[in-house]
């Protein structure tokens, strides 16, 4: 099992920015790291406290994913901490060696991680 992370920005407190920037980013962590949604196992979304208009988790489910298990909780308001931003932390059944993950950073919450942003 490997556990891959995402996280983007949100252009707006809206449900359909919030849920826009879920689905981009659940389908780029799918396809940067080959996955088939049966690869999925479960999924952890958060959002900073200045997003309240959606659950994420709804973006999933509009993307077709009816049978993944997702839980939705808001991040730890820690001043100064970058805004608007929906992490992601996917767990995946994959015969992919865990150095070949390939993690997803979008938008302004490439800030981040540097590290691990590719775009």
């Amino acid at each position: 099992m490997h556990a891959i992370r995402g996280a983007t920005s949100v252009a707006a407190n809206t449900r359909e920015a919030i849920l826009t920037a879920g689905r981009a980013l659940l389908e780029q962590m799918v396809a940067r790291n080959d996955l088939a949604i049966g690869d999925v196992v479960a999924i952890w979304l958060t959002l900073t406290p200045d997003l309240n208009q959606a659950f994420p988790a709804e973006a999933a489910r509009q993307l077709g994913w009816e049978s993944v298990p997702l839980l939705c909780m808001q991040e730890i308001p820690v001043p100064g901490a970058e805004p608007r931003v929906l992490r992601a932390l996917m767990l995946v059944q994959s015969a992919a060696a865990p150095a070949a993950v390939r993690h997803v950073y979008q938008g302004g919450a490439r800030r981040l991680r540097p590290d691990l942003s590719e775009e």
